[in-house]
C-alpha cells in the first residue's frame, strides 16, 4: 500500500513539474519604469493641432507616447521632442506603429496655431494637444501629471513647472511605462521594441 501510494505521489509530483516547466511567454524586462497595471492615465478628451477632437482610442494599435510641457520650455521639452523624433529614427520601420503626444499645460499661450507650427517640427508625425484649463487640470490629474505657473518679471514672461516625463502605452491604449526625462533615446526604443 505505502509502494503505491509513494508511486502516486512520485507521478503527481512529475506532471506538475511538467507543468512549470511549459513556456509561457516570458514578461518583458523593460528598461524604463514598468507602469502596467496601474489604474490612472485611461484616456484624455482634448483638441489637437488641427482642431480635431481626441481621444486615447483614436491611436489603437499604436504604441503612444505622451509627454505634458509648453511651448515657451527653454530646455526640457524641446529636448525630449528631439530625443523622440530620434527615437523614430531608430526605430526605422516601425516607427509607422508609434504616435507621440505633445499635452500643453499652457493653454494660455499655446494656441492651436502656436502648437501646429512648434510640435510637428521636431517630426511631422508628432501631435500637439490642448484643451481649456479644466480640461487641462482633468487631463493632468487623470495622469498624476505635476505643472505650475511661476510668474515671471511680467505677467506674459511665466514659466511653468512640469512633470518632465513621458507616458508610453500599449498597442491596446493600456498604460505601461513611465520615462524619466534625459535618460536618451536607447532606453526608449529597446522598451518601443518590447511593445511593439
Amino acid at each position: 500500500m505505502r509502494a503505491l501510494l509513494l508511486a502516486a505521489a512520485l507521478a503527481a509530483s512529475s506532471m506538475m513539474l511538467s507543468a512549470c516547466g511549459e513556456k509561457s511567454a516570458p514578461a518583458p524586462k523593460f528598461q524604463n519604469t514598468d507602469l502596467t497595471g496601474l489604474e490612472y492615465a485611461r484616456d484624455f478628451a482634448l483638441t489637437d493641432h488641427t482642431g480635431k477632437p481626441r481621444t486615447l482610442a483614436d491611436f489603437k494599435g499604436k504604441a503612444v507616447v505622451v509627454f505634458f510641457g509648453f511651448t515657451q520650455c527653454p530646455d526640457v521639452c524641446p529636448t525630449t521632442l528631439a530625443e523622440m523624433s530620434e527615437v523614430l529614427k531608430q526605430l526605422g520601420p516601425q516607427a509607422d506603429k508609434v504616435q507621440v503626444l505633445f499635452i500643453t499645460v499652457d493653454p494660455e499661450r499655446d494656441t492651436q496655431e502656436l502648437l501646429s507650427k512648434y510640435v510637428p517640427a521636431f517630426h511631422p508625425s508628432f501631435i500637439g494637444l490642448r484643451g481649456d484649463a479644466a480640461a487641462t487640470e482633468k487631463v493632468a490629474k487623470e495622469f498624476k501629471a505635476f505643472y505650475q505657473k511661476v510668474p515671471g518679471s511680467t505677467p506674459g514672461s511665466y514659466t511653468m513647472d512640469h512633470t518632465a516625463g513621458s507616458y508610453v502605452f500599449d498597442p491596446q491604449g493600456r498604460i505601461r511605462l513611465f520615462v524619466r526625462h534625459g535618460k536618451g533615446p536607447e532606453p526608449i526604443v529597446h522598451d518601443l521594441k518590447q511593445l511593439l
